[in-house]
């Protein structure tokens, strides 16, 4: 599960190490696309392949479901780490997402987010908002049990 979060920065050929920890999680290969917050998502195989079965299930008469298969599948790129942990972004999707030498990586259990510092301290002002918080969050069912 991938949890917790790192600061990174690029090496030549804008090529990311994964923290090792995370390494074994991807190891045969991971998925790179545009993420829904101008960051990027990086996905398992098993967690790419979900999310392409229920955008596949949808109606593609609907402008909505298109628009989403585009910027979800068109945008995407399988990727193998090399030896060490590491793997080559693409320049398309490092401009989409402002991403120069350092970038924010953020677990969120089956998936990461990579995103700028600067878009990622926009987000860390809203997760801190506690008044907020509670209000946007207050009609989801979130139990131990």
């Amino acid at each position: 599960m991938f949890l917790g979060q790192t600061h990174s920065q690029l090496k030549q050929s804008n090529r990311l190490s994964l923290p090792l920890n995370w390494r074994k999680l991807i190891s045969g290969g991971i998925y790179l696309t545009q993420g829904f917050d101008q960051n990027l998502l990086l996905l398992t195989e098993a967690t790419f392949h979900e999310i392409f079965q229920r955008i596949s299930s949808l109606n593609i008469a609907d402008p909505l479901v298109r628009l989403l298969s585009r910027m979800f599948l068109g945008k995407a790129i399988f990727l193998i780490p090399d030896s060490r942990g590491s793997i080559s972004l693409p320049a398309s999707l490092m401009k989409y997402a402002n991403l120069n030498d350092e970038l924010v990586i953020v677990g969120q259990g089956d998936y990461l987010e990579i995103w700028s510092p600067d878009q990622w301290d926009l987000q860390q002002a809203q997760i801190n908002d506690a008044q907020a918080n509670s209000q946007r969050f207050s009609t989801f069912t979130i139990a131990t049990r």
